[in-house]
């Protein structure tokens, strides 16, 4: 020991733990004595004095989550405050922040690096030296950051402060967007959530048909903590200029939601024949969705569609959705404007729901309002009977977008049902009894106050049976290691007695008033095959069968008509089957098939109407090939293939052909659609060109540039290039 009083060791690999919590006289607190330090390194150096620590070569601290490396460190053991120099790198789940040195505070795990470089998924940065204030905040000053990590950036912001939340956001002042070495663009403000990764600016160019040559942009920032806004700023050669604002804001107490308005003034491809002059179309979206969780039972929902269409007035068929919104527009075509409150009770739920039309050409149902009470399946007592009741009180308007075209009607409607589940051997058995009472304040004949029973019974009865198989075999590759056979069938009858009143006394409104006799038994044979791959266990084959019986032995007054006014006999209804094999962990087979069966007005069929099927191989990362067919008895026989394939590190290349053999009234023989689509990877940037020709719809040619950090980023308008199904459309 020398005069210093240090304790020498050298071995290649030290590692050094102070569990401090055996020696109470380093006076050291509760806190503290369940988080030791744990210091690896070459060679340390401990002085009982003043309670430091001094080590060099492949240094290591891990202390609370955190590690710190470097080459050389110095730490007081009392104040748990250090000095790491040489390749000092202090890293946690968050993020990773390296510097020439770094004075840290391990009891607080706050400091301050010197020459760093910090990474924040998905940003980079360096500056002249970086704080850490907090556990979850760093402060950078003098430095820039980007999503590229190269060491020269392709671009990169550059600011006097930048203040990072790993994981959370990214805030900074007076930035300014170098491109290369070339400012561009001056942000007084930049904030950016890391919990929602989408670009802030994205521009689409193109050319399509409908449009012409367009450019696309959207513009994204964030006004508070809470609110978020976007600005929209389009251009189509065809149509002209169109703008629009949005806002999303976070929970305030209220709820959290969005709005979005959209507006153009579309112009005409001609001029009118009295001014000369061009006609011009206004059309605008406004858009309000809001939810809003009032306490853990309690929450209420709203969403508000407005649309106004000069162009629609001047052609009906026109939809501004589908002109310009085309994926909202497959979502729903005719949106609902509506507020809905719901509430659980311990067991059972109110909701209670207004809706109105907001766009007269429409066909929807207003609901002024609705209330619904749902008590589920309950066990009354200890009788092993089980009750449940579904009642609804409401006053409809039905509107259809002609004139007069208006049904309305008050209505309440109860249904109540008593089962009693049992175990009959083997089989799973649960027979059911239901009474339902609808009240309407008056019926089609003008009728007032009139009540329509019916009566339900029925049963539903399913068991299972398998058996296991011991094999083991790698035939073809088929990886099989046991199998187990799994057979359920399964069957519900239900029986529906003759309402009290008929159909056609009563104002029709939705499906609780076209409730008709019925007499079915519901049939269902589940097959699968399992094995067992990498230790999970995985459907071989799933094969689902399902039909319909319909039992009618009444006739006279009672029977079911069919369209042409004859009873209907009894008979199985269509078959339909699921069909997915799952024979390579690289190879899946799904198919569907729908199989018609007609015994009635001398018409005795029994056809396939339907089959579809996909076949698709996924041959590795980025690597796959589909095939897929569509066939309809009446209707189209179209064939789909696609092709994604990544070339090489830096292109893609991409296929999709939809080929049509038969020709129909609305459909002509041969290819129905053609896309090629090349990406190339521009390291923190990808740029995709696509070309598409659809039949009838003309060729678009879309550019879209993606910054690779954000791969979530969906934003376009290319309507024809999202993903599809093959064998689909």
């Amino acid at each position: 020991m020398s005069n210093k009083s240090y304790r020498r060791i050298y071995l290649p690999v030290f590692i050094l733990t102070f569990i401090l919590i055996l020696n109470p006289s380093l006076g050291f607190s509760e806190e503290q004595k369940d988080s030791p330090i744990i210091i690896n390194g070459d060679n340390v150096e401990y002085s009982t004095d003043n309670r430091e620590v001094v080590a060099t070569g492949n240094i290591e601290v891990i202390y609370k989550g955190s590690k710190l490396t470097c080459n050389k460190l110095k730490v007081n053991m009392q104040t748990k405050q250090g000095i790491a120099e040489g390749n000092a790198k202090l890293e946690d789940n968050k993020g990773v922040v390296t510097g020439d040195k770094i004075i840290y505070d391990f009891g607080n795990k706050t400091g301050i690096i010197y020459n760093a470089n910090f990474r924040a998924n998905p940003y980079f940065g360096k500056t002249k030296n970086m704080e850490k204030v907090n556990d979850s905040e760093f402060v950078a000053r003098k430095g820039y950051f980007t999503t590229c990590n190269l060491d020269r950036p392709h671009y990169r912001f550059t600011a006097q402060k930048v203040s990072v939340f790993p994981g959370d956001k990214i805030r900074a002042q007076k930035a300014l967007l170098y491109l290369g070495s070339v400012p561009t663009i001056y942000v007084p403000r930049f904030n950016y959530s890391m919990k929602e990764p989408i670009m802030h600016v994205q521009v689409e160019p193109g050319k399509s048909k409908d449009w012409g040559f367009y450019l696309l942009s959207i513009w994204r920032m964030n006004l508070t903590e809470n609110v978020s806004g976007k600005a929209y700023l389009d251009y189509r050669s065809k149509l002209g200029w169109a703008e629009g604002l949005g806002l999303n804001y976070a929970d305030t107490g209220f709820g959290k939601g969005d709005f979005k308005f959209y507006y153009t003034k579309e112009k005409q491809q001609f001029k009118s024949f009295i001014s000369g002059e061009s006609l011009n179309n206004t059309r605008d979206l406004l858009r309000w969705r809001h939810k809003w969780d009032i306490d853990p039972r309690t929450n209420f929902s709203a969403e508000f569609y407005k649309i106004t269409d000069d162009r629609r007035k001047k052609d009906p068929s026109r939809n501004f959705l589908k002109d310009y919104f085309f994926r909202e527009y497959e979502k729903d075509s005719q949106p609902l404007t509506y507020g809905l409150f719901h509430h659980s009770f311990n067991y059972s739920s109110l909701d209670i729901l207004l809706q109105m039309r907001t766009n007269h050409w429409f066909d929807q149902i207003e609901k002024k309002p609705e209330i619904n009470y749902t008590l589920p399946s309950l066990e009354l007592g200890e009788s092993l009977l089980y009750f449940e009741n579904t009642s609804q009180l409401g006053n409809y308007d039905k509107k259809g977008s002609g004139m007069g075209d208006e049904t309305n009607v008050a209505r309440f409607d109860t249904k109540n049902t008593l089962s009693r589940p049992m175990k009959v051997y083997f089989l799973q058995f649960r027979p059911f009894v239901s009474s339902r009472q609808t009240l309407y304040d008056r019926g089609a004949n003008g009728q007032s106050g009139i009540v329509r029973t019916i009566f339900y019974s029925g049963a539903d009865l399913s068991t299972k049976f398998y058996r296991i198989f011991d094999v083991k075999s790698n035939f073809l590759n088929f990886d099989i290691n046991g199998l187990r056979h799994i057979i359920t069938p399964s069957v519900a009858y239900l029986y529906t007695h003759p309402a009290t009143i008929p159909i056609n006394n009563i104002r029709q409104i939705d499906a609780v008033d076209a409730i008709n006799r019925g007499n079915t038994a519901s049939l269902s044979l589940s097959n699968k095959l399992q094995t067992k791959r990498k230790g999970q266990s995985v459907d071989f084959v799933d094969l689902l069968i399902t039909s319909d019986y319909v039992l009618d032995p009444k006739t006279g007054d009672n029977a079911i008509l069919t369209n042409t006014g004859k009873e209907l006999k009894d008979q199985l209804s269509d078959v339909l089957f699921k069909l997915k094999i799952l024979p390579y962990s690289w190879m899946r087979l799904e198919s569907e098939a729908t199989f018609e069966h007609s015994d009635h007005d001398n018409v005795n069929y029994s056809k396939f109407s339907l089959i579809n099927y996909d076949l698709i191989f996924d041959l590795g990362p980025e690597r796959s090939i589909s095939l897929g067919q569509r066939y309809e008895r009446k209707g189209k026989n179209e064939i789909t293939f696609g092709f994604d394939w990544r070339l090489s590190a830096k292109w893609k290349f991409g296929v999709y052909q939809r080929y049509n053999f038969k020709k129909t009234d609305y459909l002509i023989k041969g290819s129905q659609e053609q896309q090629f689509t090349l990406t190339r990877d521009l390291h923190c940037w990808e740029v995709e060109l696509t070309f598409d020709r659809t039949k009838n719809m003309g060729s678009s040619l879309y550019v879209t540039f993606r910054l690779k950090a954000f791969p979530e980023n969906e934003f376009g308008f290319d309507q024809s290039t999202s993903k599809k199904k093959s064998g689909t459309q």
